[in-house]
């Protein structure tokens, strides 16, 4: 077992130098990115989504090795070739996403994370230890209980007691506050504070500003793969950090994004579109839980007219997927109040919504978009195969006009594929994409709810698809689009509402935005919080 890590004399951990990340599909993920850690510290590492947060504490951990730069600590360049030599070093990680067996109780699962054979894990010991761990650090669960009955702040405190067990000194949370309530935050807030007073080093994985300023002393900002901005929390304001994070002004990314005015033809329709009375969509306090029992979506109110783009930005996981789930028949709401035309579409079939015209790109292309094992023309035809095109006598399925109409969305979206009936599993994930996208667009609908329509695009095949939502829109089509790309929302939206814990920070017209606000709103910093700060 390799020693563990110790700071060298002038206080530097660990370091990752100049580390650049470039995934096999072409996707560069980190461009030489560098950051220094140091002891008795908590580093808050912000950006949004897609910036490289993830890849980089991946790298720092073991799940990933860079493919240019190192890591280096005070004995000199190091190599984890798996996430339990990360560990042996001291460096643990806690993910978003949780890693426990759910039958085992949180004793077995701590257990069984200490790399020793089945027939050799003592119970009995762990407890023991455990109960000294939870003492110390004000981490209490029940350690008898399987963990699938565990609420899932006690699930994430197991997940931490695994990490801690290894006594490591270096510790990693992505977003681990995503699942817990405001109580469980401060009391997670609390032991990070006594862990750094003891010495240990934390990186903080997070979007959220409020967060940053109450914990971390430190903040490194990460936008598009680059280190952007390394200040004490201390020295930085709200403001600073919002800018850091999502850029300066939209303009000024075109370059980036692949966008011009001559991309941006809804500037005229802004002022065009009649908003009086309900629209094509109507939506009034609706309430929604998560798969964990929280209120997801808190008392959301909106409309959606023929003729505009109403897009919803934010960080993802602040209710964006259960409001769009609810809205096409996937998930059964609280309570409130939604129509197409009048008709209520809550806990409806979603065959029956999508009768009513509507189109639903999700955000989810392998669960909720495509059936893998079919083929390119079986997945094209999903939800409109008794279209009369498509049938013949006795509801016998004309395999002519669905090839030819499998063609038609291979040519006009690129799709590349061998033929119509390659299957769905052999495509890239951005064909599949463009393939879900191109079957929802050629219905025709009268509403799109659209979530994440460009994710895993090259740039062609997103601004075409962009350029057909502008259009449909512009043929008197209503759209909902939902997508975490801040510049897709702000550049083709009509209006625009900034979702923030399942609620509406501010719904207007993007004109009236700037970057450095919607970062502040996106963030939590409410109009009130921003003057008293």
């Amino acid at each position: 077992m390799t020693d563990q890590l110790v700071p060298s004399k002038n206080g530097f951990f660990l370091k990752a130098d100049r580390i650049t990340k470039v995934y096999s599909d072409g996707t560069v993920a980190l461009k030489e990115a560098t950051l220094e850690i140091r002891p008795h510290e908590i580093v808050g590492l912000l950006g949004e989504n897609g910036a490289g947060k993830t890849t980089l504490t991946k790298i720092l951990s073991g799940l990933l090795p860079p493919t240019r730069g190192r890591v280096v600590s005070p004995k000199g360049t190091v190599r984890f070739a798996s996430p339990r030599e990360a560990l042996d070093f001291g460096i643990g990680m806690v993910h978003q996403h949780f890693a426990l067996v759910g039958t085992f109780t949180a004793a077995e699962n701590v257990a069984l994370s200490h790399d020793r054979p089945l027939a050799r894990i003592r119970i009995a010991e762990t407890l023991r230890k455990l109960e000294a761990l939870m003492e110390e650090s004000g981490l209490h669960v029940p350690l008898d209980v399987p963990v699938e009955k565990l609420a899932v702040g006690e699930q994430q405190r197991v997940e931490i007691l695994k990490v801690l067990s290894r006594d490591v000194d270096l510790l990693i949370l992505d977003e681990p506050t995503s699942v817990l309530t405001p109580l469980e935050v401060d009391e997670l807030f609390a032991l990070l504070r006594r862990l750094r007073d003891e010495g240990k080093s934390i990186i903080l994985i997070t979007h959220k500003l409020k967060e940053v300023g109450s914990v971390t002393d430190r903040v490194v900002v990460l936008r598009r793969g680059e280190m952007v901005g390394d200040v004490k929390t201390a020295e930085a304001s709200t403001e600073q950090l919002a800018r850091l994070m999502v850029g300066q002004a939209l303009e000024e990314e075109a370059d980036a994004v692949e966008l011009s005015t001559e991309e941006i033809p809804h500037k005229r329709a802004r002022d065009e579109v009649e908003r009086t009375g309900e629209g094509v969509l109507h939506v009034e306090n609706l309430v929604v839980k998560g798969n964990t029992g929280e209120i997801a979506v808190d008392g959301v109110s909106f409309d959606v007219y023929g003729g505009e783009i109403f897009g919803i930005a934010g960080v993802e996981g602040n209710g964006q997927s259960e409001l769009v789930e609810s809205l096409t028949g996937l998930r059964v709401p609280v309570s409130g109040t939604a129509t197409i035309h009048g008709t209520n579409i809550l806990g409806v079939d979603p065959r029956k919504i999508y009768r009513l015209g509507v189109a639903h790109i999700p955000e989810d292309r392998w669960e909720l978009g495509l059936v893998l094992p079919f083929t390119l023309a079986e997945n094209a035809i999903l939800g409109v195969h008794r279209w009369e095109e498509f049938r013949g006598p006795l509801s016998i399925l004309r395999r002519g006009k669905i090839t030819q109409h499998v063609r038609r969305l291979m040519d006009r979206f690129d799709i590349q594929a061998t033929g119509p009936n390659a299957p769905a599993k052999s495509l890239s994930g951005g064909n599949q994409q463009k393939l879900i996208v191109g079957r929802e667009l050629a219905k025709d609908p009268a509403i799109i709810v659209a979530s994440q329509p460009t994710r895993g695009l090259d740039i062609g095949a997103a601004h075409y698809i962009r350029q057909t939502l502008l259009e449909m829109r512009d043929a008197g089509r209503a759209i909902l689009l939902v997508s975490a790309d801040l510049d897709e929302v702000l550049a083709h939206a009509d209006r625009v509402g900034i979702m923030y814990e399942g609620r509406f920070m501010e719904v207007c017209s993007p004109d009236r935005l700037d970057r450095e606000r919607v970062g502040m709103l996106m963030g939590g910093a409410t109009k009130a919080k921003r003057e008293a700060e």
